[in-house]
């Protein structure tokens, strides 16, 4: 693949030399003249990464529909136009090889290969490869290219494909060009119209920098949650080693650890590398720091977007990454060329001629060279790039190189399977994909659940089984946080967890400590039996799932509450959920899910060596993986502290002298002045409420609880919500956030 990279850039200035400095620095902000309240206060909370969820900024209006829009395309039509842009040179900026193929497959990994699994953020979807950071990173120098000769595909499908369908198809299209049989392609991927400010990239100031604060304990190799990359504004890790050295035992540590946290096993990672590397070139005619201008955010505005200029023809070559060469002498051919060239060669590290460490071929006369890029009478010599040679070198790696080299078909459906997961990890369930080519087959990282095979519940099985709930004993609080615990391990930014599948039965949800796994077994048994009682006693074939059941009992509870509040509501519910089994279910997947810390449950968790911020922090990123809006974030809280569904039935947060009522007291007690604030210890986490009249404690609280207090927004928000006269606005509101968070994986009634 013209990689340049696939696994990294242009040469690194990890040790903290001069960059450019991070999108968004207080430096660039100041020279503005426009400062920003994060400016003056940069730990204010960021709530205004909730606000996309409130009205988004999609130029197409509320009412589109991509998935109907892309039903209407003809596929092969779409390909075919791809195919010629594809092979038609254009001066401006000439084709390898006669075939944009290459830089195409570039494309693609890049805007896919951002996806981590510790957040599910990133990855290709939303098309977030066209707007910064990810536009203007050191490691998609000259990808702003690819995209802008695809623009004529764009504008004649308009509103039909969205780029980021646009950008992983080119990359099939790619490989299906030069002999390589791909798994399957699906669309539905919607654009997104802005840059997603709520994913955290690093904690370095300078772009290709490495910091310690980048790993837990400072030790490379481990890094810390989110993150997935090794370098600031790299995909991956270095090409050239660890801190531009070529280490290949460390390097070797680094790809493991990345992979790793893109959701890609040993074999999937030699297949991608592999398989990416079969292709293409990288460029690296000469110094990348003195030959090429600023990124596309920082270029003049007459350069129109685009970035990276250089003179091309004035220096004797192209210059991405500073990497210079072909990794075979087949590069826009599918053959085992890569893998035979890094086995059965000795290589030897050396600077190339853009300064950067590559590899060389210890006998330079026994490699076959390639055709030159651009005039195919003169030839170039293969190298290699330090994570290569990692993968030949560590013991595990190589033993899947040496299995592939000695079966290329095993290597071919390997490479096949590994970058369809790349493309298409972050789509969520196979039922989103569309078009002709989506796979037969659902594979295990799809989170597969069954297809309902029985008719579905209706009002009065619905009425009958919340009376059979209530009539339990569980408690509201049992009920609703299990419903929560159920539903609200959805993410919106991969479309995994939910409610539907019911895994929150199976290991691991089962034995998650926020879950309290002894409540949650008494819960579980009880509605297992309900549902064994309802299923066998029907002459009809009408069934419910232990995943409605679940959802029911929380909207059961909710109903309760709200009466004894003195207001009669109904909590809207649609059947048709399915139970998962252990064997469609891969636990150290859905481990990943589990929450650190929940503020809605007001569960703390233990220590946190990640780059997350304080508690109020992380209680906003969840809102803003369960789409919630600020008003949402704040009602459900404030419900879910009155309805006492607090981790270990604790009355933190409870502030109410009426628990398992849906009261406003919440809000109301909060933003009294009768009681004074202070914290318990130096960690300032939990804090006791004082009257001012008697000094008595009357409330304990986390920051979860005194952040509606103290930040201005959602303080205004709460003081919406806790005056007098709005408790039945309260109500209404509480039970639409409910009912969306439950049906956020409902994704057959979207």
């Amino acid at each position: 693949m013209e990689s340049d990279g696939a696994q990294g850039s242009k040469k690194s200035r990890e040790n903290g030399a001069s960059g450019c400095p991070v999108h968004g620095s207080t430096s660039r902000k100041a020279a503005s003249g426009r400062l920003r309240n994060q400016d003056w206060w940069p730990h204010l909370l960021r709530l205004d990464i909730l606000d996309d969820n409130a009205y988004g900024a999609n130029p197409y209006g509320e009412d589109f529909n991509y998935a109907e829009e892309f039903e209407k395309l003809d596929l092969n039509e779409v390909k075919a136009d791809i195919k010629e842009v594809m092979t038609t040179s254009q001066d401006w900026w000439p084709a390898d090889y006669g075939t944009y193929a290459p830089l195409f497959i570039r494309m693609a990994w890049h805007s896919s290969g951002t996806y981590r699994v510790a957040d599910g953020r990133a990855g290709a979807s939303g098309g977030l490869h066209r707007f910064p950071p990810e536009s203007s990173w050191p490691d998609n120098i000259n990808l702003d290219k690819s995209r802008r000769l695809l623009q004529p595909v764009k504008q004649k499908y308009g509103r039909k494909l969205s780029w980021a369908d646009l950008m992983v198809l080119a990359g099939n299209v790619a490989l299906e060009s030069m002999g390589f049989d791909t798994f399957g392609y699906g669309g539905g991927r919607e654009d997104k119209f802005k840059s997603d400010e709520s994913a955290i990239w690093g904690p370095e100031t300078e772009w290709e920098q490495t910091s310690p604060e980048r790993f837990r304990e400072g030790k490379v190799g481990q890094l810390k949650d989110p993150l997935a990359n090794t370098v600031m504004g790299l995909i991956y890790v270095n090409p050239e080693g660890p801190y531009g050295e070529p280490d290949v035992e460390g390097s070797a540590k680094n790809i493991r650890e990345e992979f790793t946290r893109m959701a890609m096993n040993d074999e999937e990672t030699v297949a991608l590398i592999a398989g990416g590397h079969t292709f293409g070139k990288v460029h690296g005619a000469d110094n990348p720091e003195e030959h090429l201008g600023p990124e596309p955010e920082a270029a003049p505005i007459e350069q129109q977007g685009l970035g990276w200029k250089h003179e091309f023809g004035q220096i004797g070559g192209m210059i991405t990454s500073g990497i210079e060469g072909p990794w075979n002498a087949t590069p826009t051919q599918w053959d085992t060329s890569y893998v035979d060239n890094l086995l059965d060669h000795d290589w030897v590290s050396v600077k190339g001629p853009g300064g950067a460490w590559q590899w060389k071929p210890v006998k330079q006369d026994e490699i076959e060279h390639a055709p030159g890029a651009q005039d195919p009478s003169t030839t170039e010599q293969p190298m290699m790039l330090t994570t290569d040679l990692a993968l030949k070198h560590d013991p595990d790696y190589r033993e899947v190189l040496e299995r592939f080299q000695a079966n290329p078909d095993e290597f071919q459906d390997a490479f096949a399977r590994a970058w369809f997961k790349l493309l298409h990890r972050d789509m969520g369930p196979i039922v989103r994909y569309l078009g002709p080519e989506v796979p037969e087959e659902t594979l295990i990282w799809q989170d597969p659940i069954p297809e309902v095979d029985h008719d579905l519940i209706g009002e009065k099985e619905i009425a009958e089984l919340k009376a059979k709930i209530l009539d339990t004993g569980l408690s509201v609080s049992q009920l609703v946080k299990t419903a929560w615990a159920s539903a609200s391990t959805y993410r919106d930014s991969d479309k995994r967890g939910g409610a539907n599948g019911a895994r929150i039965r199976l290991e691991p949800q089962r034995s998650w400590e926020v879950n309290e796994p002894e409540q949650l077994a008494e819960v579980l048994s009880t509605f297992e039996q309900i549902q064994e009682e309802f299923n066998s006693s029907r002459s009809d074939d009408v069934r419910v799932s232990l995943a409605d059941l679940i959802v029911l009992g929380g909207n059961a509870a909710v109903e309760q509450a709200a009466a004894d509040a003195g207001f009669e509501v109904t909590v809207p519910f649609e059947p048709g959920r399915t139970d998962a089994s252990d064997e469609q279910t891969d636990n150290d997947s859905f481990e990943v899910l589990k929450p650190k810390a929940d503020g809605f449950r007001n569960y703390l968790g233990g220590t946190y060596d990640d780059l997350y911020g304080p508690l109020e922090e992380r209680l906003v990123d969840h809102a803003d993986l369960l789409t919630l809006t600020v008003p949402e974030l704040t009602v459900l809280v404030g419900g879910m502290r009155a309805l006492g569904a607090t981790y270990g039935d604790s009355d933190r947060g409870v502030f109410t002298d009426r628990p398992e009522t849906l009261t406003n007291d919440f809000f109301v007690n909060l933003l009294s002045m009768d009681y004074a604030w202070e914290p318990v210890d130096e960690d300032k986490q939990v804090f006791k409420g004082r009257s001012r009249d008697t000094g008595d404690v009357v409330w304990e609280a986390s920051r979860f609880d005194l952040i509606f207090g103290a930040d201005a927004r959602l303080r205004a928000v709460a003081e919406s919500y806790g005056a007098a006269g709005e408790e039945e606005r309260f109500v209404n509101d509480f039970v639409e956030a409910w009912a969306k968070v439950m049906s956020l994986d409902r994704f057959d009634l979207k």
